[in-house]
C-alpha cells in the first residue's frame, strides 16, 4: 500500500476496545462508543459490594470446560431460579434449601442474591464440610450464605465462605454455548501441602451437568413447532428481569 497514492496508514488503524478491571476480572467491550467511564457507571451496583471476599486476591485452582447444546440465555435463566433444585439437584438441596433465597439485585444487568446453608459451618462440597478458612474478611451471616449473581451477558458469579466460583459463558451458535467453570481459592490455602479442590469441583461438576441436561431438554422443547411461551410465575422474578434487560439492550442496539 506504500505505492498507492493518497493512502495514509493512520486512516486504517487497529480497532480499539474499552477495557476495565473489577475485583481481579478483566472486562472488554467492543462497542466503539464505550469508555472506562461507561464501565464505572454500569458497574456501580457491584463496586465495593463484595469487598469482604477480596476476590481480586483469589487464584484459580481448577476449571472445567463444557459445550452445551442450548442457547446461552437458557443458562442464565436456569441459574436465576432454584425451585427446580429439589428435583434436579438433590445433593444441593440437602445442604442449602431452595426456598431460603433472597434477592438483593433485581433490575438491570446484574441480578441475584443469596441462599442459606441448612447447617452453620457447612460447605457446598461433596463432603458437606470444609477445612479451609473463610476467604478475605468474610464473617457473620456471610459464613452461612452462598451468593449467586448473573453478570450480563457473559458471567455467572457465586461467592462462598471459603471459595468463589465463576462460569464464563460464550455463545457459539444459536443452539450451542461454551461454559468454562472455574473455582477460586485464597493463595495461602492453595500453598498448603494438603490443598485439594476436588471436593468442591466434583460437587459443582455434578450440579452443572444436571443443569446442562435440563437446559438442553428445554432447547429441544423450544424447537418443537408446538412450542409457545407462557407466563412467568411469582418465583421467576429474576427471569422476567433478565428478559426485560435483554430486550432493552436489543431495542437500543437495533432501534431505527
Amino acid at each position: 500500500m506504500s505505492d498507492v497514492a493518497g493512502f495514509d496508514r493512520a486512516d486504517y488503524p487497529l480497532k480499539e476496545a474499552a477495557v476495565a478491571t473489577w475485583d481481579g476480572f478483566i472486562f472488554v467491550n467492543l462497542s466503539p462508543q464505550k469508555t472506562a467511564a461507561d464501565f464505572r457507571e454500569l458497574f456501580a451496583p457491584l463496586i465495593g459490594r463484595f469487598d469482604s471476599w477480596q476476590v481480586g486476591s483469589l487464584r484459580t485452582a481448577c476449571s472445567i470446560r463444557y459445550e452445551l447444546a442450548c442457547n446461552w440465555k437458557l443458562v442464565f435463566l436456569n441459574y436465576s431460579e432454584c425451585y427446580h433444585c429439589p428435583l434436579v439437584h438433590p445433593q444441593l438441596e440437602k445442604l442449602s434449601p431452595s426456598d431460603s433465597g433472597r434477592n438483593d439485585l433485581s433490575e438491570g444487568p446484574f441480578l441475584g442474591g443469596y441462599s442459606k446453608l441448612r447447617t452453620s459451618g457447612t460447605s457446598l462440597s461433596m463432603s458437606g464440610r470444609s477445612e479451609r478458612e473463610p476467604i478475605g474478611e468474610v464473617a457473620g451471616a456471610q459464613l452461612d450464605r452462598t451468593y449467586y449473581y448473573t453478570l450480563f451477558p457473559s458471567m455467572l458469579f457465586s461467592l462462598h465462605a471459603d471459595y468463589a466460583m465463576v462460569h464464563y459463558c460464550n455463545p457459539l451458535a444459536v443452539d450451542r454455548t461454551e461454559v468454562i467453570c472455574a473455582w477460586l481459592f485464597a493463595p495461602h490455602e492453595m500453598q498448603r501441602p494438603d490443598f485439594d479442590p476436588t471436593d468442591v469441583a466434583e460437587f459443582w461438576d455434578l450440579t452443572n451437568r444436571q443443569d446442562w441436561h435440563v437446559n438442553e431438554l428445554t432447547q429441544a422443547g423450544m424447537g418443537s413447532r408446538a412450542y409457545s411461551p407462557g407466563p412467568y410465575s411469582n418465583a421467576e422474578g429474576l427471569l422476567n428481569a433478565f428478559d426485560r434487560y435483554y430486550l432493552e439492550c436489543m431495542n437500543g442496539e437495533y432501534a431505527t
